[in-house]
Parts: C-alpha cells; sequence; structure tokens
C-alpha cells in the first residue's frame, strides 16, 4: 500500500498525541518519516519512542528541507503556522496544519495564498468536524429544516484549566507568544463549527477579560454578540475558569429549535412556519404546536485520526478533506473582530480593518511579559 510520508513540527502536547495516533496503526495510509522539536526533552522522547527509521530534528524547517517526507503536520505555538506552511509549500509538501490557523488574518491571508501557489494538499486540524453531532446540525441547516437563522447562541466554558497549565510553557497566555488566551487556544474549533453551521456574522461586540480567573495577560473569558445578515442574532459565551461549565449549542429557526448539550442532538420542530403563524393566528397567546424529536447521528467521531486519514487520503486518491486549510481564516476572523471589539470597545464590521488589528496586536506584543520556568507537556487524550 503506497503510504503519505509524514513529518510532524512539533511535539509538545497535540503533537505527541499524532506521534503516538500514527505508532499504533490508527492511520494505514500515513508513514511517521520525521519529527522536529526545539525542546530537547521532548526529542529524547521521541528517541525513546519511535523507531530508527523515524529522523528526529530540531527545527521544523530542517525536516522540511530534508526531503524525508511528502506532507508535514505542524504542531507549534500558532505565530509559527503560516511561517512554516509557506516554507513546506515552497518545498512542494502538503501542509495539515493544527489550529488555529494562524494569529492575525493578514499572516493567514498570505499562508493561503502560497496553498494556491503550490497546488499542493492543505488541510486544517478541525477534528471536530468530524463530530457526528455537528456533522448532524450541518447538514439540518443547510438542508433547510430549521427554515431560517433567527438565533444562535453557544455557552462553551467547560475548558476549565489550571494556573500551571498556563504555567506549563513560556509562549502560553502571552501576547508576544500565543496572540491570544481563550477564543485562540481553546476555541478555535467552536468559532470554526459555528461559521461553518451557521456562517459568519457581519457585525461582533465582544468583551474579553484579561486575566480575570489566571494570572496571565490574555483573556480567559469572553462573552460576545452576534449580528448576522439576515437580522439573526447571537451569543457566544466561554472561559476557561469555570468548574464545572457548560456545553450547550443552540440554533432557533423559523421553523424549529436544534439543541447540542451533553452529547445529545434535539430538535424541537414545529408544525408550522412561526413567522407564518405570527401573522395568522386569532388567539395572542397561543404558540404554534411543536414536536421534541431526539436526532439520530450515524455516531461516528473519529476526531484527529480521521482528520489525518482524510488528509492522507485525498492526497493519495482525492477522498474529500475534512476541512479545508483555506476555511481556517474564518473561524479566526471571528476571534480577531471579538479581540478588536473588545480593544477598541466597540462594534465591529466583518470584514474589520486587518492593519488596525495587527497595530492594536503589536502594541500588546511589544509590552507583553517574558516568562520563565520549566516547559511541561501534558497529555491531551480524553479532553477534546
Amino acid at each position: 500500500m503506497k503510504k503519505v510520508r509524514l513529518g510532524i513540527i512539533g511535539a509538545g502536547n497535540m503533537g505527541s498525541g499524532h506521534v503516538q495516533n500514527i505508532l499504533a496503526g490508527k492511520t494505514p495510509e500515513v508513514e511517521l518519516a520525521a519529527v522536529a522539536d526545539r525542546r530537547a526533552d521532548r526529542r529524547e522522547w521521541l528517541s525513546s519512542v519511535l523507531p530508527e527509521s523515524v529522523a528526529v530534528y530540531e527545527e521544523g524547517s530542517a525536516l522540511i528541507d530534508s526531503a524525508s517526507c511528502d506532507a508535514v503536520l505542524i504542531a507549534v505555538p500558532h505565530y509559527q503556522h503560516p511561517v512554516l506552511a509557506e516554507e513546506a509549500f515552497a518545498k512542494g509538501l502538503h501542509v495539515l496544519c493544527e489550529k488555529p490557523a494562524g494569529v492575525y488574518t493578514k499572516q493567514v491571508r498570505e499562508m493561503n495564498a502560497a496553498a494556491d501557489r503550490s497546488g499542493k494538499v492543505f488541510a486544517m486540524m478541525f477534528n471536530q468536524r468530524t463530530n457526528c453531532l455537528y456533522r448532524k446540525m450541518h447538514e439540518m441547516v443547510e438542508n433547510g429544516e430549521l427554515g431560517e437563522l433567527k438565533r444562535v447562541n453557544w455557552i462553551i466554558t467547560d475548558w476549565y484549566r489550571t494556573q500551571i497549565y498556563y504555567d506549563s510553557g513560556d509562549w502560553r497566555a502571552t501576547w508576544n507568544g500565543e496572540g491570544g488566551g481563550v477564543l485562540l487556544n481553546q476555541c478555535p474549533h467552536q468559532l470554526d463549527l459555528l461559521q461553518w453551521i451557521c456562517g459568519l456574522p457581519k457585525t461582533v461586540q465582544a468583551f474579553c477579560h484579561e486575566g480575570k480567573w489566571h494570572d496571565i495577560e490574555v483573556e480567559d473569558d469572553v462573552t460576545a454578540y452576534l449580528e448576522f445578515e439576515n437580522g439573526a442574532t447571537g451569543v457566544f459565551v466561554t472561559t476557561t475558569g469555570d468548574a464545572p461549565g457548560t456545553n450547550r449549542f443552540e440554533i432557533t429557526g423559523t421553523l424549529g429549535k436544534l439543541v447540542c448539550e451533553e452529547d445529545k442532538l434535539t430538535f424541537w420542530k414545529l408544525g408550522m412556519e412561526e413567522r407564518e403563524f405570527c401573522r395568522t393566528a386569532k388567539n395572542g397567546f397561543e404558540k404554534p404546536s411543536c414536536e421534541k424529536i431526539e436526532v439520530e447521528t450515524d455516531g461516528e467521531n473519529p476526531q484527529h485520526v480521521g482528520v489525518l486519514n482524510a488528509f492522507a487520503g485525498n492526497i493519495l486518491h482525492g477522498a474529500p478533506l475534512v476541512a479545508d486549510g483555506r476555511e481556517g481564516i474564518r473561524g479566526l476572523t471571528l476571534s480577531n473582530a471579538m479581540h478588536l471589539s473588545s480593544w477598541l470597545k466597540q462594534p465591529v464590521e466583518i470584514p474589520f480593518d486587518e492593519e488596525l488589528y495587527l497595530e492594536e496586536l503589536n502594541r500588546r506584543r511589544a509590552n507583553s511579559r517574558q516568562k520563565t520556568g520549566p516547559s511541561i507537556t501534558f497529555s491531551t487524550e480524553g479532553t477534546y
């Protein structure tokens, strides 16, 4: 069987998980060819678990230049995603990038252009798109089963993180090292899913509280109000400071309400289109009839392995990707708009002024704290 020779750049929390999935035989069309990490302790760990045929490098650029790979998986701090992706495209390599696509949309737009010029496969590690619940929500909204969108509410506060998590790396939770907090680290999946299922809003008003629950300089508590082109509204609430936290995604349309919570999908289906019912009802307190339906799915949720197998399948025989890499800019557009709105203390229209965003970000980077201390790698198994 022909396989894709993959190089993984970054063997931290996420990269080490990808290494272990491949070594465990979960990706039959992927052969691990090389891994790179700047930390000596991670290279020591790699040497202890990898077969001798897998090369270990200190720098991602050296791995890219080695000509030992057909493709790379980028799993390093966020600012480096577009830089390494563009290097890989220039060398004729396919690219799979961990979320987020980058820190700011201007840089990611340049990365997307590099992908277009290369003609190589470009994918994003949006593993939550493989979840049967979100795939079904996407399908139902696309098929018009909810009617016209009216309201979107997502409270995603089960991202609880302790202080040691933020202290585990000198790049974490700093403007200069990570470029943001909960919006850029924990929530890229949810922001991607929100736009994938409901579309991008046209206006965002957000309140990002920096270091509210932790000793960090970036946001760990966010409430955002959204307005969509058709007049629908939404609220997005997230934090890493709530325990036990909540994950409830609710979409209301003119034909009913769809709720995803506690690994279940429930549809309250109206017997009549709400707008028509409102216009024609003879009783001021009457409501349209409603049927509660427990939505069935295919039950499949392959997560990171599903994305990696689809990536290899697309390279080898044109199978569909889970998420094209160029789509990474859309969820990032949402987080950038939320940050900019909070910084300016005013609503922000999408598309926003990318130069103004970068100017505001760089002001914060210039005053970013310099963290010291040991780096710690945690297992991410069971956290998504």
